[in-house]
């Protein structure tokens, strides 16, 4: 067997010339790519686990460069089952919207002006009065996700004052946001009132004082308190902020614009319902239930909105065109009642499972008998998440396809399924591999036909 020295390393350069005309890369990330493949194989071949020749080690150097150069980001098949997968970027979209998106921003767009007048215009009047006009609200603000709304919202109003919110209310989502340390970093200060399962009215009364600028209410949409609790009717602290003139802002995380009870969803309450009981402000996220691009929205009272544009940190916070873009199809995917394919998360949230059984038997079918066999292939009914903190108590019905391999693990299979030529991401369960069918796009069916008959 041939014994691979530090001098059968071929140089940096000879493997950017063998490179030369395959990569189109700036040529120090080129190098650096180059030097950290070199470095590993360095340290490998004093350890003595190298028994390449020169030229096979040169080859070697070269694939594993051209593999890293491709870009990161891949298209996947989704099959954990979870539609608004925070780690697949949330709410998915049609190919046909992101064309429709890419021929008007192709060159030149008019974000900020007005080309009746031939002057500056505002990058929020693309979508500003269709997200009023849905939410029912005297105007709208469109940021980079929902903990900036917050955060923006907070500093505006009650910046070196007091932010009263309940204890049942003091939530963590993902990525470590707590609402204690938005409002700390918003410059307010956070006056706790009541318990962790129990808060009145009352609580709130005695917690006012001169120095209060903000009453918050957050929806808890991530979890659920049972047991001996006592909810806040927001109505009623709205009526207490308008007696003592301090504004009312609600963070309703997730945001719905449709009754998700009459799609055979939940209870989640839409947007235009809660704007009914007249808070000042309200925020939520624009890339969950919404199923547009990573967004935070604020609507409420003109004068509030307006405040919020005027905030300096607004232009830190504020969104580009390609996002205020992509929400603004995503608006047009809205009907009074319903909505349209064009809004693929939600289509995917309610497609039934009667449809998904259908798939499931398609792909069964497709796959050779010998696969079949060999992975252990069945078809089982499921329970899926929204994902991404929507709907944490409603479980979606959905069909999976359980696999039980005969030669090899589940996780040497898990791993298979993802490099491969399009990845595949599944769950292992008990000792088993699932690919949830909720989540995969009607159109990748047939890719995910040929990455089963690959493994």
């Amino acid at each position: 067997m041939y014994k691979t020295t530090l001098k059968d390393i071929p140089s940096v350069s000879k493997v950017i010339n063998e490179l030369s005309g395959s990569i189109n890369l700036h040529e120090d990330y080129l190098k650096k790519l180059v030097n950290e493949e070199i470095s590993k194989i360095r340290r490998d071949i004093k350890k003595e686990r190298y028994h390449k020749k020169p030229d096979e080690l040169l080859t070697y150097i070269t694939n594993i460069v051209k593999k890293k150069s491709n870009s990161s980001l891949l298209n996947i098949i989704n099959g954990t089952g979870i539609v608004l997968h925070t780690g697949f970027g949330r709410a998915p979209f049609r190919a046909q919207t992101l064309k429709k998106i890419a021929k008007k921003m192709e060159g030149y767009v008019n974000l900020e002006f007005d080309l009746s007048t031939g002057k500056r215009g505002d990058r929020q009047q693309h979508i500003r009065d269709h997200i009023s006009a849905i939410c029912h609200s005297d105007s709208a603000l469109m940021v980079n996700n929902n903990a900036a709304a917050v955060m923006l919202a907070i500093n505006t109003l009650a910046d070196q004052g007091e932010v009263i919110v309940s204890r049942g209310q003091l939530v963590e989502i993902g990525g470590s946001f707590r609402i204690p340390d938005i409002i700390q970093k918003s410059g307010a200060i956070l006056k706790e009132v009541g318990t962790t399962n129990r808060t009145h009215i009352k609580d709130y009364k005695v917690a006012i004082s001169k120095n209060t600028k903000l009453i918050l209410w957050v929806h808890t949409s991530n979890y659920i308190i049972k047991g001996f609790t006592n909810e806040l009717k927001l109505h009623e602290l709205i009526e207490i902020g308008r007696q003592h003139k301090i504004p009312v802002m609600v963070d309703w995380g997730s945001g719905a614009f449709l009754d998700m009870k009459k799609l055979n969803i939940t209870d989640e309450i839409p947007v235009r319902q809660i704007m009914k009981k007249k808070p000042d402000i309200l925020t939520f996220s624009g890339d969950k239930l919404i199923g547009g691009p990573q967004s935070g929205i604020a609507v409420g009272k003109k004068k509030w909105i307006d405040l919020l544009k005027k905030n300096t940190l607004y232009r830190t916070l504020r969104c580009d065109k390609i996002t205020i873009g992509l929400l603004e199809e995503t608006l047009r995917s809205y009907r009074s009642n319903n909505f349209t394919k064009n809004n693929l998360s939600l289509y995917m949230i309610t497609t039934k499972q009667s449809v998904l059984k259908n798939r499931a038997s398609k792909i069964l079918s497709s796959v050779r008998n010998k696969k079949k066999n060999d992975l252990g292939i069945k078809v089982v009914s499921s329970k899926v998440e929204a994902g991404s903190g929507s709907l944490p108590e409603q479980k979606i019905d959905s069909i999976s396809l359980l696999f039980e391999p005969k030669s090899m693990t589940v996780s040497k299979l898990s791993h298979r399924f993802r490099i491969g030529t399009i990845p595949v991401v599944g769950y292992v369960n008990n000792g088993k591999f699932y690919i949830d069918l909720k989540s995969v796009l009607p159109n990748q069916i047939n890719d995910l036909i040929k990455a089963i008959d690959n493994i």
